[in-house]
């Protein structure tokens, strides 16, 4: 059934009831609620021996004091409303030391008031953690030697630390607010996860891993990069490497030339001795012996370097690593390698390389067992989705080296300082990694060779 239309009055009517406020509704309420205890009161006074007057008198007198009272209530339901309004107030602003005094439990507002303390509180803590976290990456972000730059969402600077005012000379306040076009790093913007870069700044130019995200703030997207100055660490690591290599290259020629040299003027004494030594012969021929030797020993050398350079990449193919390992400890003939049986499990690798590099590992541990008598183990298993081949042995284990896996370094008379480095570098260009440890059971060494399966 539809209801009535209904007229402009009860229009006006519901319009003004919605424009009070809660006090005033309050008021009127209570008002309300006295309205029949005042109609009672006025049927009595009418029918009482009182005058009119006295009657009347005496009905405003109470009608002024329920008045009076319904202030007074509403004075008492609205002053609670309000000091937590002035509390909520204070948290929006973000002042969290006001509290609310004289809350109870069991009591409605009280209730309410407790809880708006305690939520302070939360707050307060929250925001002091925040503060503290900020500060802490504030200083983190500042002393780091690598540039960090935020572009908000219409690629306009709005943060850059000390390294990145360095790379692009000037300070902060002068560069915020300039887009990344106008700082030479727009197309860096449009990259996803990190590359390789080589560029000019104002500060310095050269090669720079640059790494780009994005993050959000107040709804919108902004952009980080973060560019890693390369050429320097790279020339410091050529630098080092260039030492090792001259001091390696050094020993060894040192080593061949010596000799050849003492040779060279024992054969220049002989010559010029008139007349020659009756035994002259004898000592030309082992002089020359000497010579011969240590020029072939340095050509050696110098073909286990050319062979170090040029390792080709890998020829890969299907690879039973379980037949490939028991054929390697066959080779080694100066010591019983014991073989534990492992999974079976089958590679991509190059069959050659990965079979030289385990004999280059093997051949280190038997002549580390050699030394103190002890005993090698192969070994290999499953490391997620990797293969895991380990070689034990029981020798005196890991010398205090930092250089084991530099070129032609060796602790081991007439060792090449090959073996190793080429072990590894044949791992690497498979994806994988070699590994030197002291063995946690025994006395030895351990080597790990980790190769994706």
């Amino acid at each position: 059934m539809p209801s009535p239309p209904t007229t402009s009055a009860a229009r006006s009517s519901r319009l003004a009831t919605r424009s009070w406020t809660h006090e005033t509704r309050l008021l009127v309420g209570g008002l309300v609620v006295a309205a029949p205890a005042l109609g009672v009161l006025a049927f009595a006074l009418a029918r009482s021996d009182l005058s009119p007057t006295q009657a009347l008198a005496s009905w405003g007198l109470a009608a002024a004091l329920t008045f009076v009272l319904g202030l007074e209530l509403r004075r008492r339901a609205v002053y609670p409303l309000r000091t937590l309004s002035n509390l909520l107030e204070a948290l929006r602003e973000g002042d969290y030391s006001l509290r609310g005094s004289r809350a109870r439990r069991g009591d409605a507002v009280g209730e309410v008031v407790i809880e708006i303390n305690a939520l302070s509180r939360t707050l307060r803590e929250q925001r002091l953690a925040v503060e503290e976290k900020s500060a802490l990456l504030a200083k983190v972000i500042a002393a780091l030697d690598i540039a960090v730059l935020a572009f908000d969402a219409d690629g306009f600077l709005k943060l850059a630390n000390p390294a990145a005012e360095r790379l692009l000379g000037a300070a902060f306040v002068r560069l915020a607010g300039r887009s990344a076009q106008a700082l030479g790093v727009d197309d860096w913007l449009d990259m996803d996860g990190a590359h390789i870069r080589e560029r000019a700044f104002a500060g310095g130019s050269g090669r720079w891993e640059v790494r780009h995200s994005r993050f959000r703030e107040g709804g919108l997207p902004h952009d980080l990069l973060v560019i890693n100055d390369l050429s320097r660490a790279l020339r410091e690591e050529e630098r080092l490497a260039w030492q090792r290599l001259l001091r390696v290259l050094g020993h060894e020629l040192n080593n061949s030339l010596a000799p050849i040299r003492s040779m060279a003027g024992t054969l220049a004494t002989l010559v010029a001795r008139e007349p020659p030594p009756a035994d002259w012969r004898d000592d030309a021929s082992s002089a020359l012996g000497v010579i011969g030797d240590r020029a072939e020993a340095l050509a050696r050398f110098m073909a286990r370097y050319t062979a170090f350079a040029r390792l080709p990449p890998p020829t890969t193919r299907t690879v039973e690593f379980a037949s490939l390992a028991r054929r390697v400890a066959q080779l080694e003939q100066r010591l019983a390698v014991h073989v534990e049986s492992g999974p079976d499990v089958a590679i991509e690798a190059d069959p050659d390389q990965i079979e030289q590099a385990l004999i280059n590992l093997l051949k280190n541990a038997v002549d580390a067992a050699l030394e103190t008598a002890g005993d090698v183990t192969l070994r290999w298993r499953h490391a997620g989705d990797a293969l895991v081949a380990e070689i034990f042995d029981g020798g005196p284990g890991l010398p205090p080296s930092e250089n084991l896996f530099v070129p032609f370094f060796t602790t081991k008379p007439g060792g090449s300082g090959i073996g190793l480095v080429l072990a590894r570098q044949i791992a690497e260009a498979h994806g994988g990694s070699v590994t030197l440890a002291h063995r946690s059971d025994a006395r030895g060494c351990v080597a790990c060779l980790r190769l994706p399966a």
